[in-house]
């Protein structure tokens, strides 16, 4: 089986271009997402559980050791970091969809010399953006509650209680929502196209960049959809993200195939 968008004996050039989305679009690309997680559970749930896995190791590790303030805006800014990991996923609908065999050596393999491509440049962006929050937010704390570390239940408690502890939520919010769309728009569809086709990593981004452009009210619609659930599924202990990431992750993959068309050359 071969891509929709490449014509026999056509050769594709470098330059992807994008078309408008609908919600039609969403509603097409999240069905199938659910078909590829309906028909390889196993690859979905392993992707799922370590993001599960190293959501809990940021909610844990900062009360641990003595960081309480760090929980919120680390569990905040954690799905920041969601379209790197969801790669694996990516993988495993481009193979059903070009029918090539689905087996793990394959999947990890193909996820694995992705370290040494442009892929590796695009994590790179993601995790700078999560150092920038972390700072931010580590310097709003200073700002407003010094540099001790607060007992976790006075920390709460000044942080919904007090003005300066609402001024701090409020800024913080704001702040972590413009870095949000920032990331979102960069990566909505960039690592599944650095996956797919052999661009650099800086067309990548402008690539899914012109995607927003081109149909703002309906990706900014669906990146509201993806905070909302994704918030929802981190309250029980992150336990939500073992389907999510997954349902998601598909989803991501055939939205990407939905508005990135390959011209090609004959």
């Amino acid at each position: 089986m071969t891509h929709p968008d490449l014509p026999a004996g056509g050769v594709r050039t470098l330059e992807p271009a994008v078309r408008a989305a609908s919600v039609a679009d969403i509603r097409a690309a999240f069905e199938a997402g659910m078909r590829d997680f309906m028909a390889a559970p196993v690859f979905g749930l392993f992707f799922g559980a370590i993001y599960w896995l190293g959501g809990l190791m940021l909610l844990t590790l900062p009360g641990y050791f003595g960081y309480v303030w760090a929980v919120f805006p680390l569990a905040a800014g954690f799905a920041l970091i969601g379209p790197f990991v969801a790669v694996g996923l990516y993988e495993v609908s481009r193979r059903r969809e070009t029918g090539e065999p689905l087996t793990w050596p394959l999947v990890l393999q193909a996820v694995w010399r992705q370290g040494g491509r442009e892929l590796s440049w695009m994590a790179f962006v993601t995790l700078f953006i999560f150092l920038i929050w972390m700072y931010q937010v580590r310097l709003l704390y200073a700002l407003f509650f010094g540099f001790a570390s607060l007992d976790p239940l006075l920390f709460v408690q000044q942080l919904f209680t007090t003005a300066d502890g609402l001024i701090f939520l409020g800024i913080g919010t704001c702040v972590g929502a413009i870095l949000a769309l920032v990331t979102f728009s960069i990566t909505l569809v960039s690592f599944p196209l650095l996956l797919d086709r052999d661009v650099d990593w800086i067309t990548a981004m402008i690539t899914s960049l012109r995607v927003v452009r081109e149909s703002p009210e309906v990706m900014l619609g669906w990146g509201l959809v993806t905070a909302v659930v994704i918030f929802v599924a981190m309250l029980p202990a992150f336990a939500g993200l073992l389907f999510v990431l997954p349902l998601w992750g598909h989803a991501t993959w055939h939205l990407y195939r939905r508005l990135v068309v390959h011209p090609v050359a004959t």
